[in-house]
């Protein structure tokens, strides 16, 4: 048995109010990992996103290797937990390295020069495009949802529809 990933999510915000009440509740998980070499680097960001989590569920902030070690412990077994990351390419990284993810959830990734904009919350560039891509072939679905209400769309077809593809 391994962990219970009850929801894989990229948002380059990781823990926010959206993530922290409305999910952590749709999900039911008990426990957040945030998936970032980058923020485990980072003291402060850490603390912050440690208090950002909700009441009742525990955060952490973890490396790309960690995440890869811990994923088949047994400390982890059957426990409901909520993967955060910042960008596809650490998906990609940890997919490669046999984390088994079924679903994921893109919130938002912020414009920046070099982004086009799909969706008022989803800017993309080809590297974000090729990981995804490599992401939908393994057979990963790829789904854009601000909350658990909305209605899920595909973000591949949203990529084609907006001819991103060379």
């Amino acid at each position: 048995m391994v962990m219970d990933i009850r929801l894989t999510r990229i948002d380059d915000r990781l823990i926010h109010g959206q993530v922290a009440t409305v999910w952590s509740k749709a999900t039911g998980i008990e426990r957040i990992l945030v998936v970032s070499d980058e923020v485990a680097n980072d003291e402060l960001r850490k603390f912050l996103l440690k208090q950002a989590a909700p009441p009742g569920i525990k955060s952490n902030v973890v490396t790309k290797r960690k995440l890869i070690e811990v994923y088949q412990d047994q400390l982890f077994d059957g426990m409901k937990i909520m993967l955060l990351f910042a960008s596809p390419q650490d998906v990609v990284d940890v997919v490669e390295a046999g984390v088994d993810l079924q679903t994921i959830n893109i919130g938002g990734m912020r414009f920046s020069e070099g982004k086009k904009m799909i969706t008022n919350f989803i800017s993309v560039d080809g590297k974000d495009i090729q990981s995804f891509l490599r992401l939908a072939e393994a057979g990963i679905e790829l789904e854009i949802r601000q909350v658990p209400t909305d209605r899920k769309t595909d973000l591949i077809q949203l990529i084609k529809k907006e001819k991103m593809l060379q």
